[in-house]
């Protein structure tokens, strides 16, 4: 059988596109508890040529039936923190939020994407949950780590501001953050107080900070594609080139799961 040709996610019908599933994380609004997605993810995969799929927390029967009709896991960012008793350490700073319900599956989900090939991309906290969900550690402050910078955004100033241009990251050679944006250097923004301290096993650094931090990496050993990133490349996606390469490349990788190629890393 043919495949199907790419075709944008404005023109293409809604039931040919990859479909991503998109976790939504767990806040109070008053009194009641509501499931949250931030729209700029869900605008992030539509970029991508494929059809978010937002979902609140999933147990196990439930996370193995939306594992049989998806084609790819795009983990977001959040105000929410890893819980730190992930990676055996106490809570370091009790005022920051925290979301064990999103830490409850979003973990067994990341292992079980790596393990079957399954596209996926992560941002911010996705990426922090990824190293936690392999054996890794974080940083729960980095901004108090000797040697490094402070990562947060300003406080007080309008999002341009916050997701503005931060600093610059430093791309390994010969990653798959290499191949999919076609640059040694390039700048990105930084909102985030935690960052990787352990990189688990099986691991790979795809671009660091000036200080350090690691800003990018892949598990080598996966068949499918995966990239994980530190900063915020859905922030304004549409007009930054860099961001639109890797959202193109998860795209594409998730037309392949859907038409059954799976193929490897572009």
């Amino acid at each position: 059988m043919n495949s199907a040709p790419n075709v944008p996610a404005a023109t293409a019908p809604a039931a040919s596109l990859p479909l991503v599933l998109v976790p939504a994380c767990n806040k109070m609004l008053g009194d009641h508890p509501y499931h949250i997605a931030g729209k700029k993810y869900a605008d992030a995969v539509r970029l991508a040529g494929c059809l978010p799929l937002v979902i609140p927390n999933a147990d196990a029967v439930e996370l193995q039936a939306l594992l049989a009709i998806a084609d790819g896991v795009f983990l977001t960012g959040s105000p929410s923190n890893v819980h730190p008793s992930h990676f055996d350490e106490d809570v370091l700073d009790l005022s920051l939020p925290l979301d064990p319900a999103r830490d409850a599956w979003t973990l067994p989900l990341i292992r079980h994407a790596l393990a079957t090939g399954l596209p996926l991309f992560t941002v911010c906290r996705g990426t922090q949950e990824t190293n936690v969900a392999l054996g890794g550690s974080l940083h729960q402050a980095v901004h108090a780590v000797a040697g490094k910078d402070d990562h947060r955004a300003p406080e007080g100033k309008p999002p341009e501001v916050q997701y503005g241009p931060a600093h610059e990251v430093f791309v390994e050679p010969g990653g798959v953050l290499e191949r999919v944006v076609g640059l040694r250097k390039f700048d990105v923004n930084s909102v985030h107080g935690q960052a990787v301290n352990r990189l688990a096993e099986g691991l790979r650094v795809e671009a660091r900070a000036p200080d350090g931090v690691v800003e990018a990496f892949s598990a080598v050993a996966a068949s499918g594609f995966n990239l994980c990133v530190q900063w915020h490349p859905e922030w304004q996606a549409a007009s930054n080139d860099v961001s639109m390469r890797m959202l193109t490349a998860f795209g594409q990788a998730c037309r392949q799961w859907k038409e059954g190629r799976r193929g490897p890393h572009p």
